[in-house]
């Protein structure tokens, strides 16, 4: 007689305590407190967060190169590598310049920076100087030169995802073009990518450790305290972010097929690991790996989510319309029509490269308000010292958007397993 079968409901659960989102959640509170009872040891603590990211980030380029070589190398129809690519751009801009636009519409209707009545004077220009001397203004040629690097090596070395991108779309079209003779380098590259995924795993395990680092050092360094005088900003920031994922992110879900909700559910652990460690590359593995277990074909994602992290960058777009107005706002500096229109198509531009890493948007920023000489530069000085607690919602905000784009592209390009979104959605 056969044994009877246990049904999924009843087999053994694994403890709450051992799942990872519990874990990165319990060291971000812990590390509030710590960084509240006690700033100077919590500042300490910076190193651990630093050495997580680092772990994370040095696999990073490897990882986005293997996936899209293995990707397009695997197409049979090496023009369906440039329309998913166009739709993949089409989408960043769409979304990214709607974002631009509720950053604006958020500012001229809450007004975040009125009554502050700064002399831009008294301000301390010292403290944006050295963002000043890493933000200049970026022409079409620039950025387009830009994505090419020096070197094969040099892409690597200096992790800029958007040059890795291009190197491996190059690599991936050589290796399809050529066939069955290099057959055994895709081999090996689909080899090394479950390598890389597996490194991903083994790192994981050192997610709340990392969070706590990250998220004790904010507290400590920056205080609470440090939120009250720029409450209405943060306030405003945080509200249009959440606005613009319910609505605008919800809609664009529903269209393609499935519950933001749900969907945000799905990456809590993602969630809470950006906003503890202000940075969306240190999800971007685990991003990857969750999107193709979701249903969307390993190939789209591999093209989409790497391209994404430059191209469609929605928290930093929020942030950057937004924080210009309160600058202007603050130091009552009027702004014409035709000058907020160009701040908005100078940041069209510049918002693009403000990716997951720490301080980008805050230099794209310095970068966008120097092209409007009436803005007094030295007047980011007043949103300096919370910049950290910003940047923690424009890299949740980027992230999320990314995660949204892939599976809307995939099921564009019938790239989606309907089935398999569905049970992953519902746990």
């Amino acid at each position: 007689m056969t044994p009877p079968t246990v049904s999924a409901t009843h087999r053994k659960r694994k403890p709450f305590y051992s799942t990872l989102w519990v874990q990165v959640l319990f060291a971000m509170v812990l590390a509030v407190i710590f960084g509240y009872i006690s700033p100077t040891h919590a500042i300490a603590m910076k190193p651990l967060g630093d050495a997580f990211i680092r772990l994370i980030t040095m696999i990073i380029t490897l990882v986005i190169f293997c996936t899209v070589v293995s990707g397009i190398a695997g197409m049979q129809d090496m023009k369906k590598v440039g329309r998913v690519g166009g739709k993949a751009l089409l989408y960043f801009e769409i979304v990214s310049t709607i974002a631009l636009g509720m950053g604006f519409v958020a500012g001229n209707l809450f007004h975040p920076g009125s009554g502050f009545n700064v002399d831009a004077n008294t301000l301390d220009s010292k403290a944006v100087a050295e963002y000043s001397g890493q933000a200049k203004a970026q022409s079409i040629t620039d950025f387009l030169m830009h994505l090419i690097p020096s070197t094969v090596v040099d892409a690597f070395a200096k992790g800029d995802i958007l040059q890795v991108v291009l190197v491996a779309i190059l690599f991936g079209f050589a290796l399809s073009a050529a066939g069955r003779a290099c057959q055994p380098i895709v081999t090996f590259v689909d080899g090394l990518t479950q390598a890389l995924f597996s490194l991903v795993n083994i790192l994981m395990k050192f997610a709340p450790i990392g969070a706590f680092g990250a998220m004790a050092f904010t507290i400590g360094k920056y205080g609470l305290s440090s939120l009250g005088p720029l409450a209405r900003l943060i306030a405003t920031f945080y509200g249009t972010c959440a606005l613009f994922v319910i609505v605008v992110l919800g809609a664009i879900s529903w269209a393609a097929g499935f519950n933001i909700f749900k969907f945000l559910m799905y990456i809590k652990e993602e969630i809470l690991l950006v906003l503890a460690t202000s940075s969306s590359e240190t999800a971007l593995p685990t991003l990857m790996e969750k999107l193709e277990k979701l249903g969307c074909s390993k190939s789209l994602v591999g093209l989409v989510v790497p391209t994404g992290y430059t191209f469609n960058t929605d928290g930093s777009s929020l942030y950057m319309t937004l924080a210009a107005l309160f600058v202007a706002q603050a130091t009552n500096t009027h702004l014409s029509i035709l000058e907020q229109f160009t701040i908005f198509s100078v940041a069209v531009l510049t918002s693009k490269g403000a990716s997951g890493v720490q301080g980008a948007a805050f230099i794209a920023l310095v970068g966008t308000l120097s092209v409007i000489p009436a803005i007094p530069v030295a007047g980011m000085a007043l949103i300096l010292g919370i910049d950290r607690f910003m940047s923690m919602f424009r890299a949740l905000i980027n992230m999320i958007g990314n995660g949204v784009a892939t599976v809307v592209v995939a099921r564009w390009e019938n790239e989606l397993d309907h089935s398999a979104l569905s049970a992953a959605l519902r746990g």
